[in-house]
């Protein structure tokens, strides 16, 4: 804990026993803890790649071309995780920069939001061979890494991209077709769970469905005052 702040509670606690000595009734001061009187400090995202480092946690490093940590504001509202690397994020070392990329892209657009403004990441940081899907093993090595990303940053909303992201986040084994669409809390961040731009690319039919979430999305911020203008309205 950073010295200041435990001085700071240790003159709290100083003050508290100096009125209760003058007979003053006060809340006790057991129930006075370093970890609940204030957030614990938090690493910065530089600091999580630092220790991320060459990983080899799991076994997709020996074909991996590049970690693909994540990109984006470091202080966003909005952040959105998919669930890993495709080839040309493999090779760019950026997520979502291939065809799913340029939808999702899109689809950011459509509620006035620009990739910069955003967060973007993935449950996995390497990409799994020919795209298969994460293996459990995979997603646990990655997953204390991802959560310190979510803490660093601290969004106030979180859009998960497929049923991987969906599930890990929030510890179900429901289907990505009941979970999409609806708010769900975390620590008291929100999360909206929606399809994967993969996969809108190979059904183009579930496009609505997606917009659908996204202008839930920008209401939410709205609504909060976060800053995204309802779909359809131009930014002044």
């Amino acid at each position: 804990m950073n010295p200041k702040v435990q001085e700071l509670i240790n003159d709290l606690k100083s003050y508290l026993e100096y009125l209760k000595g003058m007979g003053i009734e006060v809340f006790p001061l057991s129930e006075i803890r370093p970890e609940e009187a204030i957030r614990p400090e938090v690493s910065g995202l530089a600091e999580i790649r630092k220790e991320l480092g060459d990983c080899r946690r799991c076994k997709l490093h020996r074909l991996r071309r590049s970690l693909v940590f994540g990109e984006g504001n470091e202080r966003a509202t909005l952040m959105l995780i998919g669930e890993g690397p495709g080839y040309d994020e493999d090779v760019q070392g950026r997520p979502f920069v291939g065809k799913a990329g340029q939808l999702l892209t899109k689809i950011l657009q459509s509620i006035n939001l620009k990739r910069e403004e955003v967060y973007i990441t993935n449950i996995i940081k390497c990409r799994p061979p020919q795209n298969r899907n994460p293996e459990p093993d995979e997603i646990e090595s990655c997953h204390p890494f991802l959560l310190k990303q979510i803490n660093a940053i601290r969004p106030k909303i979180i859009c998960t991209l497929g049923t991987f992201a969906a599930q890990t986040l929030l510890k179900t084994e429901s289907k990505i077709t009941s979970l999409r669409g609806r708010l769900f809390d975390l620590e008291g961040i929100k999360v909206l769970p929606t399809y994967h731009p993969a996969y809108l690319l190979r059904n183009p039919e579930k496009k609505r469905n997606v917009w659908e979430d996204m202008k839930q999305i920008s209401q939410w911020m709205m609504d909060n005052g976060k800053g995204s203008q309802p779909a359809g309205k131009n930014r002044r």
